[in-house]
This record gives structure tokens, C-alpha cells and sequence, in this order.
């Protein structure tokens, strides 16, 4: 058992979909929990995005792509800006097909906007999720790996 969960995580790309839902995880229990303590809802969302970009940060550095600790101040900021990218994807994807277009997901689902918005919510995460993972293999973690 122990060989195939080591096995598991050394799949770059089953080891980043696995620290993602963790992620999400992270974010929603941030979230939710902090909601109880503090009732402003923007508050609790910026800080529990903060929350899961630093956990998807460490977690991404130092287990998936195996980085070195040395120069992690910069890749953190790239890391951040690059994530900044893809919300910006999700923000002009979630306007464009819910919000200004909504008729090119709607012929398909009688108009409904809960089916719009979950459809078009389903195919940004996909591209976000994609385009995350390419921006950090390429941009981000491209420093040297640790020596086995």
C-alpha cells in the first residue's frame, strides 16, 4: 500500500489534482469557519483565498514540483501573479457566458440561469485548473528540483 501511495504522489499531475482539492478544501473550511467569527463576507473571502493561495503555494513548491526552499520569495510572487491571471480568466468567463451571453449555454439547457452559471462555472474551472498547471510548470516552479 505504501509503494502505490508513494507511486501516487510521484505523478506530477496526480499529485497537483490531489493538492487541489485540498486546496479547495482548505478555502471552504477557511472560509466557513471564519464566517463564524467574523460575519463580513469579503473579508472572509479574501482571506481565506490568501489562506488557500499559501497552501496551494507550499504544497505545490515543495511537493509536487519539488523545489529547492532557496529563491522561494520569488517564485511566491509568481506564483501569486499567476493566479491573479487565471481569476481574471474566471471573472471574464463568468461575464461573458452568464452575464452578456448567457444564450450560448442557455439553448442548451432552456434558458435556465442555475444550469448557465453551473455549466459555465464547470468549464472556467476546467480551463482555470489547466491553465494553473501549466503556468506554474512553466513560469513558476522551474528552479531546481530536489536532489533525491
Amino acid at each position: 500500500m505504501k509503494k502505490y501511495i508513494k507511486a501516487f504522489f510521484e505523478n506530477e499531475i496526480l499529485s497537483y489534482l490531489f493538492f487541489g482539492v485540498a486546496t479547495t478544501l482548505v478555502y471552504i473550511l477557511t472560509r466557513t469557519s471564519l464566517f463564524f467569527l467574523i460575519p463580513q463576507t469579503l473579508l472572509v473571502v479574501f482571506i481565506a483565498n490568501c489562506v488557500a493561495i499559501l497552501f496551494a503555494f507550499i504544497t505545490n513548491d515543495q511537493i509536487v514540483f519539488q523545489q529547492e526552499w532557496t529563491c522561494w520569495p520569488a517564485r511566491l510572487v509568481k506564483f501569486i501573479s499567476a493566479r491573479l491571471t487565471t481569476l481574471l480568466l474566471d471573472l471574464v468567463l463568468a461575464y461573458l457566458l452568464v452575464d452578456a451571453f448567457p444564450q450560448l449555454i442557455g439553448q442548451f439547457v432552456h434558458q435556465d440561469p442555475t444550469r448557465i452559471n453551473a455549466i459555465a462555472t464547470l468549464i472556467s474551472q476546467v480551463l482555470v485548473i489547466v491553465l494553473n498547471y501549466i503556468l506554474s510548470k512553466v513560469f513558476v516552479f522551474q528552479n531546481t528540483k530536489k536532489s533525491s
